[in-house]
C-alpha cells in the first residue's frame, strides 16, 4: 500500500508552499481552506490545515490535504484525491484517478468512477452503479459495496467485508494476517464477516489469513475459497454472528 508515500510526499511538497500562492488556477495554500467552484477547470489543490470542497461540475487536477476533509459535489471530476487526516466524501458521479486517505473514512455516492481506493485507518462504501478500475485496499476499516463493478481485487487486514447486491469483483478478495506493524501484538483479533449478498459475483481467489465467518447468498457466485468455510444463506440479510 501507498499511504506512507503518500504521508511523506504530501507533507513534503506542502510544506514548501507559500501560504496563498496562487499560479494559474492552481492553488497552494499552508493554511485555510480551498472551493474549486462550479463550472471552472482547475490545476492542482493542494493545503496542509484545511478542507477542499470541490463543487458540482468542476473540474480539477491533483488534490491534496494534510489536515483536512475532501468533499466533492455530484459530477466532480478531479486527479488523485489524497488527505492523511481526514476523511473523503463524494455525492455521487465523481470522476477520480485515485481516492486515498490514512485517517479517514471514502465514501462514494452512486454512479462514481474511481481508479482504485485506498485507506489505512477508515471504512470504504460506494454507491449504487460505481464502478473502481482496479483495486479496493484497507488495512483497518471496513468495506462495503453496493451494485460496484470492480475490475481488480479488494484487500483488508482488519475490516468486515460486504459484497452488496448485484456487486461484482473480478480479482477475488484477500484477508491478511495482522502484524505488530497494524495493530498492538496484545490487541485480540476478533473473527471478521466476510458478506459475499444476493446477486453478488466474485471471479478471483477468496483468501483469508485470519479467522472469518464467511456468508454467501444462494444467488451469488464466488471463486475458490482458502481459510475459510462458506455458509449459504437466503433472504435479504445474512445470519447474525
Amino acid at each position: 500500500m501507498r499511504q506512507s508515500r503518500l504521508i511523506l510526499a504530501t507533507a513534503l511538497a506542502l510544506s514548501l508552499c507559500s501560504p496563498a500562492a496562487l499560479a494559474g488556477k492552481s492553488i497552494e495554500k499552508v493554511m485555510g481552506s480551498i472551493t474549486a467552484h462550479a463550472g471552472e477547470d482547475y490545476g492542482s489543490l493542494e493545503t496542509v490545515n484545511g478542507s477542499i470542497r470541490v463543487e458540482a461540475g468542476a473540474r480539477a487536477g491533483d488534490i491534496a490535504t494534510v489536515n483536512g476533509s475532501v468533499h466533492l459535489e455530484s459530477g466532480a471530476s478531479v486527479g488523485d484525491a489524497e488527505t492523511v487526516n481526514g476523511s473523503i466524501k463524494a455525492d455521487g458521479k465523481l470522476t477520480a484517478k485515485s481516492v486515498e486517505t490514512v485517517n479517514g473514512g471514502i465514501r462514494l455516492g452512486d454512479q462514481s468512477s474511481v481508479g482504485e481506493i485506498e485507506t489505512v485507518n477508515g471504512s470504504v462504501f460506494t454507491g449504487r452503479g460505481s464502478r473502481i478500475a482496479r483495486n479496493v485496499e484497507t488495512v483497518n476499516g471496513s468495506i462495503g459495496l453496493v451494485d460496484t463493478d470492480v475490475n481488480g481485487s479488494i484487500a483488508t487486514v482488519n475490516g468486515d467485508i460486504t459484497v452488496g447486491v448485484g456487486s461484482h469483483v473480478r480479482g477475488g478478495i484477500t484477508v491478511e494476517k495482522p502484524n505488530s506493524g497494524w495493530m498492538p501484538v496484545s490487541m485480540k483479533q476478533r473473527k471478521l464477516r466476510i458478506v459475499i449478498g444476493p446477486d453478488a459475483v466474485v471471479e478471483g481467489p477468496l483468501v483469508f489469513k485470519r479467522d472469518v465467518t464467511l456468508y454467501v447468498h444462494k444467488t451469488a457466485r464466488i471463486g475458490p475459497v482458502t481459510g475459510a468455510t462458506a455458509v449459504r444463506y437466503d433472504g435479504a440479510r445474512p445470519p447474525k454472528d
